[in-house]
């Protein structure tokens, strides 16, 4: 008798596990983050210790059942910059105060890429403590070549996040064959894949998708086509770029969303913010449970050095993405309207 117990018990948990599984989930994404940086003076910090940066488009963060970013710099309230420059006013170090996590959660994050070139700026001492307070706070963080991925549940559904980029101390992401055993092996254990990928060349000269590997500043910074696409095949889901500081475009691959690059999202400070630059999308990307795209909206931001993210009534960046879309990938089965939704054709 006992034993009918135990085994009904046994199924009544799992068929109420399984009942709780969504049609679809939410994933959000957005570019760059930086908050801003106490290196080389307190001065580069944002008016109200930053508490307004996020706080318009917060609602909309908070709205995704996963909601992604990649952050530019580390979390870290004293230490000299290991760069090697002569002149630290002149040298891109990012240090965000440690208390600025509370930024990140307060405004929905809940995954962050620290797979970039700005994570390494003050050592190993920034990026230890950078990963142990995002984890204090609960965010799921991976992209350091010591801990390439992060597996998680929420909403009754299991994810594998993962993060590259072409910086030294990170998953490489022009090691394509490690990359898609990485993937490979995180599809088997979860039924969401996340990828994130900080490559590619900077600045607005570099907004299309050229198909090869991009140079900048004397640094391959991968082919991010060809990147993608491999990961796709190894069972990634959805795939979030940045790294270029502008947006390029969406494609469709194999039913699953890749968004090239998210451009800069909230970077106060010293990272130019002017024209392209400043414009960026937060992305929602609805998927089923297994990861196959069902549909998504584009919301336009600006970002004000005052102000921080805004609303872009303009919609700018919806404009630029359709453009790039049709540009870059004429074929994707990518319909967009004029209210930033988008779906498959």
């Amino acid at each position: 008798m006992n034993r009918f117990i135990v085994i009904l018990a046994f199924i009544l948990i799992n068929s109420t596990v399984y009942a709780q599984k969504p049609d679809t989930v939410t994933i959000i994404g957005v570019g760059d983050l930086m908050l801003g940086s106490s290196f080389p003076e307190e001065d580069e910090l944002p008016p109200n210790d930053g508490r307004a940066l996020l706080k318009q488009v917060t609602p909309i963060l908070k709205s995704g059942d996963i909601t992604f970013g990649n952050l530019e710099g580390v979390l870290l309230d004293k230490g000299k910059s290991a760069k090697n420059c002569n002149n630290p006013s002149l040298c891109f170090s990012f240090r965000m105060p440690t208390r600025y996590v509370d930024h990140l959660t307060n405004a929905g994050f809940n995954v962050l890429s620290i797979a970039n070139n700005h994570v390494g700026d003050f050592g190993d001492a920034g990026k230890k403590s950078t990963l142990k307070i995002l984890e204090d706070q609960g965010i799921m963080a991976a992209g350091f070549s010591s801990k390439p991925s992060v597996i998680f549940e929420k909403g009754g559904l299991k994810y594998g996040f993962t993060a590259f980029s072409a910086s030294r101390g990170t998953a490489n992401i022009r090691d394509i064959e490690t990359a898609k055993q990485l993937v490979s092996e995180l599809s088997l254990k979860v039924d969401i894949v996340i990828v994130s990928m900080h490559a590619g060349a900077e600045g607005a000269k570099y907004q299309n998708v050229t198909r090869k590997e991009e140079t900048y500043a004397g640094e391959n910074r991968g082919n991010v086509y060809q990147f993608a696409h491999a990961v796709i095949d190894a069972g990634a889901d959805v795939v979030f770029g940045h790294g270029p500081h502008v947006s390029r475009a969406l494609e469709l691959y194999q039913n699953r969303l890749i968004a090239y690059s998210l451009g800069n999202f909230c970077t106060h400070g010293r990272i130019n913010i002017k024209d392209v630059n400043g414009i960026a999308p937060i992305l929602k990307v609805e998927v089923t449970p297994e990861g196959e795209f069902v549909g998504g909206k584009i919301i336009s931001t600006m970002q004000s050095r005052t102000d921080g993210v805004l609303i872009d009534p303009q919609q700018q960046v919806l404009n630029k993405i359709k453009a790039l879309t049709a540009k870059d990938f004429p074929d994707t089965p990518l319909y967009f309207d004029d209210k930033g939704k988008f779906s498959k054709k």
